[in-house]
Parts: structure tokens; C-alpha cells; sequence
């Protein structure tokens, strides 16, 4: 089996579970980096595996405490119900 030496956008994408318009604004902004070929943007294979093992920082992980804490208090009824199910 060949190993992919880079990934493209929509795969990254799918692989993070997020959209590939926010995808394409990180590499655009360098938070994410890539390599343009052609037309395309190519996200090389040791890269994927730095960023998918990053380690979050303080202030990222307060992001995401605050962001769950808001969740659960709006949608915590209903969380409830379908944990239920």
C-alpha cells in the first residue's frame, strides 16, 4: 500500500469534521500549513499528523470549557432526553 504524502483540503475537512470553507481560512490566515499545487492546496502528511496531535493551550481549553458550560446550560433538558434514548 502507497502512504499519501499529502492530503487535500475536503479530505482534511472530513477528517476534522468541519467544513472545508473553514479549512481553506486557516490556510489562508497560515494557521494551517500547505503547499499550493496548482489550483489546489495540499496539506502535507507530517503536517496532518502535528496538527491532529497538537497540544491545546490554557486559553483554548477555557475556550472550549466556557463553549460546553453555554451548551449545557441552554440545551442541558434536552441533552437529557436524548442521552435517554
Amino acid at each position: 500500500m502507497v502512504k499519501k504524502r499529502y492530503m487535500t483540503i475536503p479530505e482534511f475537512a472530513r477528517l476534522l469534521g468541519i467544513s472545508r470553507v473553514a479549512v481553506y481560512r486557516r490556510v489562508k490566515k497560515g494557521q494551517i500549513p500547505a503547499v499550493k499545487v496548482g489550483r489546489k492546496y495540499m496539506i502535507p502528511a507530517g503536517q496532518v499528523a502535528d496538527i491532529l496531535s497538537r497540544k491545546l493551550s490554557d486559553e483554548e481549553k477555557s475556550q472550549i470549557d466556557i463553549a460546553v458550560r453555554k451548551v449545557v446550560s441552554e440545551y442541558g433538558d434536552l441533552l437529557r432526553m436524548i442521552g435517554r434514548d
